[in-house]
This record gives C-alpha cells, sequence and structure tokens, in this order.
C-alpha cells in the first residue's frame, strides 16, 4: 500500500478517535442535567414536575389530597433546615403555599442548595411545583435563619390514572447539600433523594 494512503488512513483514524473522546467528554458533563431533565418530565425516582403556570380555577377538583413536608440536611451543610408545616389538605388543583425554615448554625457565611422528591413515585408526575427555593442558590450568613416559600398543586387527572388514583398522601422531600461540595451532591444526588424518600415513606 503506498505511503500516502497509509498517512491518509492513519490521520482519518485519529479524527475519528479524537471525536469519540471529545463526544464522551460532551456527554459526561451533560449527563447531569439530561438526567434531571428526563426525571423532570417523567417523574422517575419521585423528582415533580416544576411549572410556572398557576392551574385554572375551573380545573379545581372537589377531591381532597395530604401532603406531608419532610426536611433533610447533608451531614457536610452546617445548617438546621425543618417545614414550617407537617401538613396541608388541599383540593386537587388547588394552588398552595408552604414554607420551610433554614438556619445557618455555623460562624461563617455557607451557600446550600436542596434536592427534592416526591413518594409515592408514581405521584411525581401530577405533583407541580410553581415556584419554589431549590430553584436557586441560597447563602445564609453566620446565624442567619431564612423562611423558604414552594408554591406547588396537584394535578387533577392523578384521578384518572389507574396506577396512582387510590393515593391520598404524598410527602414532598428536600435535602440540602453544600455548594462547595456540588461534584459529591451531584454523584450521590439520586441516593440522596432515594434515602429521603425512604425516611419519608417510613
Amino acid at each position: 500500500m503506498p505511503m500516502a494512503v497509509r498517512e491518509r488512513k492513519r490521520r482519518a483514524t485519529a479524527i475519528v478517535l479524537f471525536a469519540v473522546v471529545g463526544g464522551m467528554v460532551a456527554l459526561s458533563f451533560a449527563s447531569v442535567p439530561l438526567y434531571r431533565l428526563f426525571c423532570q418530565v417523567t417523574g422517575y425516582g419521585g423528582t415533580p414536575n416544576t411549572e410556572a403556570v398557576a392551574p385554572a380555577p375551573e380545573a379545581i377538583s372537589t377531591h381532597v389530597i395530604t401532603v406531608n413536608f419532610d426536611a433533610n440536611v447533608n451531614s457536610a451543610l452546617p445548617w438546621r433546615f425543618k417545614p414550617a408545616q407537617r401538613s396541608v389538605d388541599l383540593r386537587l388543583g388547588e394552588e398552595a403555599l408552604a414554607f420551610y425554615t433554614a438556619k445557618n448554625t455555623s460562624d461563617a457565611p455557607v451557600t446550600g442548595t436542596a434536592s427534592f422528591n416526591v413518594t409515592p413515585y408514581k405521584a411525581a408526575t401530577y405533583f407541580s411545583k410553581i415556584e419554589c427555593f431549590c430553584f436557586t442558590e441560597q447563602t445564609l450568613k453566620p446565624g442567619e435563619e431564612v423562611s423558604m416559600p414552594v408554591s406547588f398543586y396537584v394535578d387533577p387527572a392523578i384521578r384518572d390514572d389507574p396506577n396512582a388514583r387510590e393515593v391520598t398522601t404524598i410527602t414532598l422531600s428536600y435535602t440540602f447539600y453544600r455548594v462547595d461540595d456540588e461534584a459529591h451532591g451531584e454523584t450521590d444526588d439520586g441516593r440522596e433523594m432515594a434515602d429521603a424518600g425512604a425516611r419519608a415513606g417510613g
């Protein structure tokens, strides 16, 4: 085989290998956001929908459901974090507003961010959050305590789902972790959500 042909083949092979490696690197960076988007769309792992539109008044049902609130803090975050109310009863399609409180117990500013899930998992696709503190990072000064709101509703379509229509109680669970431990938090995100869901459900 002529030298020029072999050289062209080697270059083509090198280009293909570089493209494969580059694609794998890009995929590794995109995997976490894509996984979270998949969870939000499908409700996988108890991830609720996140919507910016309140339900229409005519969509509100007479059926009442109970929503419980659960709070957890990663061991690396020096915060106290708890729901301001243990539960709320609301009609399907009715917008509700709940609050959590967080306090920085350390002597330095600390930034945290929250992961969240809903149990039972089969109800997650019908639990829609309109506004939530989990959408942004939270920085608390030493000793600072804040109130964090979450606005949500439960879609009346849950009554049309034969696998979820018997659900009468839903638990919304949050876990806060340090932003400077974000790489660790994203790696363990699914495990922390599952652990929080297990504690809430148990």
